[in-house]
């Protein structure tokens, strides 16, 4: 009886703590962060350049389009520009469409929230389809991150997760994407809870990048667009 009580405690216990469940479920699996040994990692890189220049014909006039949309309704930058981490640590620029007000980090980084009140009206439309994301292609040339991946965060988040959340870091050795698993099947997450769902779905990626998967994510990022999916 002992026993049982005993278990039955545990169990409780990580069901309330994301973060044993996630200690429990990779165990000594992911302590080291190293990146993947695959060859499909330089044929990943040329499948993202060929890719951007095979899309060119659509993405360069959303891009235009949506440059003239921001502008005519509010004043202000065009893109934005804000600091994320990259591929083992490395901080970089990330780019993308303003889709909130000039004002909108006045108190610091913090997660969108549902109804957010930077969030623009032309900034609504842009996030629930990603074309938001589009100018990360930019950011895809010159190698600070791939088409799919992780996404990469800002660098508050990092190093706060980093103290908190086990094998966090683990999610760096590789490219961040401008889509991944993770927003695929989860969504926008706002706080810690969701963060740790989130580096399950990235480790995992890690751990089955291949092709195949890319594929899926691809197939999957389609129908996010098409439903506005886990958009803010």
């Amino acid at each position: 009886m002992y026993q049982l009580v005993t278990a039955n405690m545990i169990m409780e216990q990580k069901m309330s703590n994301p973060k044993l469940i996630l200690q429990s479920e990779l165990g000594e699996k992911h302590v080291e962060s190293v990146p993947p040994r695959t060859a499909y990692l330089p044929f990943k890189r040329l499948l993202d350049l060929l890719l951007i220049v095979a899309t060119l014909p659509i993405t360069i006039p959303v891009l235009i389009v949506t440059a003239i949309a921001i502008k005519m309704e509010s004043r202000g930058p065009v893109f934005f520009w804000q600091q994320r981490v990259g591929v083992f640590g490395k901080p970089f620029n990330m780019l993308k469409f303003r889709s909130m007000t000039t004002d909108s980090e006045k108190n610091g980084s913090q997660f969108a929230a549902n109804g957010d009140s930077r969030i623009t009206r032309v900034g609504r439309f842009i996030r629930k389809m990603r074309i938001d994301e589009i100018p990360q292609l930019w950011n895809v040339l010159k190698g600070e991150m791939s088409i799919i991946g992780p996404r990469p965060e800002q660098v508050k988040f990092v190093e706060k997760f980093n103290r908190t959340i086990p094998y966090y870091a683990k999610r760096h050795v590789v490219a961040p994407g401008i889509t991944g698993l993770a927003q695929t099947v989860q969504g926008y997450v706002d706080d810690e809870n969701g963060t740790i769902l989130k580096l399950k779905y990235d480790l995992e990626y890690i751990d089955n990048l291949s092709f195949a998967m890319d594929i899926k994510i691809v197939y999957k990022t389609i129908y996010t667009i098409l439903t506005g999916f886990g958009a803010r």
